[in-house]
């Protein structure tokens, strides 16, 4: 019997428990230190990317999946008449998107979604597929209805060092040093697909954290109550990630609270101590 199935580029940033748990398939990306390649999320984690950087100075790279990666992972999904919907980093930020969307139209029954977002803003949408699939919906139908809620996801980031964005060529010389002097803890927003600065914050980073907890999460009558990520690129339970977890799960509004960290894509780009909330707006 053909059946809907719900995939994802690694990039989605969900845990291994919750793509088990939810029969997701996850098709991975690959990241480069020096001349060899590796597995994103299986033969690489962010923490090997932080000590290769910090060992060698140099930025480790990620590389798009390409149109033979979607074909070989499409097609053995698509057998028996199944239909898949296939959530990617958004188009403003690879060329991953294109691909699949290229690999889809020679496969078939394959349906790409543009999340117009990163990490964990990619998972809220996948995890509203799957309950839309557990509904009965067809593939189509979750797709239109996806595409209605991209727009109501709300994505953001504290980043605590500009290392790692000035490096990739994100963040000017002048920007950085102004930021390190100021002690500056920028928050990165996902507008129209793209990553965008919104508030700058100043000060120790555990404060700065709670307070754009606050910030983030102060007009609840507007949020979707069902769930919500705290995602970052520091060890599972830190203390700082405990912090922000506590209060949002204090706040009793949420169904779930999630805390994930971060794959490889956000790491390589924004660092170690990376810290977001995201949910999805009414």
């Amino acid at each position: 019997m053909s059946k809907v199935i719900i995939s994802a580029d690694s990039t989605c940033d969900l845990t291994k428990e919750l793509t088990e748990k939810y029969d997701i398939k996850i098709c991975h990306g690959t990241v480069i230190l020096g001349d060899k390649s590796y597995i994103d999320g299986i033969e690489v984690q962010p923490c090997d990317l932080f000590k290769y950087h910090d060992e060698t100075g140099v930025l480790p790279k990620t590389a798009a999946i390409n149109y033979q990666d979607y074909i070989d992972f499409f097609t053995p999904l698509t057998e028996g008449g199944n239909t898949v919907v296939h959530f990617c980093l958004s188009s403003e930020m690879s060329s991953m998107c294109n691909n699949a969307r290229m690999a889809a139209e020679d496969v078939g029954n394959v349906f790409v979604v543009d999340s117009r977002n990163l990490s964990t803003g990619i998972a809220l949408l996948v995890l509203k597929a799957v309950e839309l699939a557990q509904n009965g919906e067809g593939a189509e139908a979750i797709y239109n209805k996806i595409v209605d809620t991209i727009d109501k996801v709300n994505a953001s980031f504290v980043i605590d060092t500009l290392l790692y964005l000035h490096k990739g060529g994100r963040c000017s010389a002048v920007a950085m040093l102004g930021a390190n002097l100021l002690k500056l803890k920028p928050c990165i927003e996902v507008h129209d697909g793209k990553m965008d600065v919104a508030k700058k914050y100043r000060g120790r980073y555990s404060d700065v954290l709670l307070e754009y907890a606050k910030n983030r999460l102060e007009n609840l009558e507007n949020i979707d109550s069902r769930r919500c990520f705290v995602t970052h690129t520091m060890e599972y339970g830190s203390e700082q990630a405990k912090l922000v977890y506590d209060y949002v799960k204090g706040l009793n509004y949420f169904d779930e609270v999630i805390e994930t960290t971060a794959g490889c894509t956000i790491s390589a780009h924004c660092g170690p101590g990376t810290l977001g909330i995201l949910f999805i707006n009414k």
